[in-house]
């Protein structure tokens, strides 16, 4: 049987393959990143903003073997560990080691994140997160979370649905939930640096 591939204590930083995927969306909404092991949780919320899709409007937080860290501005409600001080491969220092990403309170958007492999970056000359494959947009910001997003789907679908004026024009007159757009998540994770 293989064993996991843990990330080793060095100077050298290892790039960590995640798999996020937005909980109880069928068909899945997903993202695969490259992400270095010793960015910060902090860094890592911007680095799934991007990459989801999401506008950074709402609180999150991220739970990791039963402990929370988040943002200590928030100041919420249960004890939380220091988000600008936690390591991404302290949190998750094998393969196959997961934890969950939760933003918006309010709508309730969790994101399972899986670490698919743990890769050496010797000789890697970029230090910005990629995306290298996702299926599926974003929800939009405040449609009230998966429930919320299927009604605004059946809505914009159906031009007799007595909220579809309003549902095209509340996003904009067009929204296709089956586009994906890796080159526009990309420019996004580069801007971040």
């Amino acid at each position: 049987m293989p064993t996991k591939t843990r990330a080793q204590t060095s100077d050298v930083p290892h790039i960590y393959q995640l798999k996020v995927t937005l909980s109880e969306s069928q068909p899945p909404i997903w993202r695969r990143l490259q992400v270095r092991g010793d960015v910060t949780l902090a860094k890592l919320h911007y680095v799934l903003q991007a990459a989801m899709g999401w506008t950074n409007s709402h609180l999150h937080q991220f739970v990791a073997n039963g402990v929370m860290y988040s943002d200590p501005r928030f100041e919420l409600e249960h004890a939380h560990q220091n988000e600008r001080k936690t390591l991404l491969n302290r949190i998750a220092s094998t393969e196959d080691a997961g934890f969950v990403y939760e933003y918006d309170f309010g709508d309730g958007w969790s994101h399972t994140v899986i670490v698919e492999k743990i890769l050496s970056s010797i000789g890697a000359k970029r230090a910005h997160a990629r995306c290298l494959a996702g299926a599926r947009a974003c929800p939009p910001e405040d449609c009230g979370g998966m429930g919320g997003y299927m009604n605004f789907l059946e809505a914009i679908r159906d031009p007799k649905h007595e909220e579809h004026d309003r549902m095209l024009e509340w996003i904009g007159d067009a929204f296709d939930p089956e586009v994906f757009d890796i080159e526009a998540v990309n420019r996004a994770l580069r801007r971040l640096g």
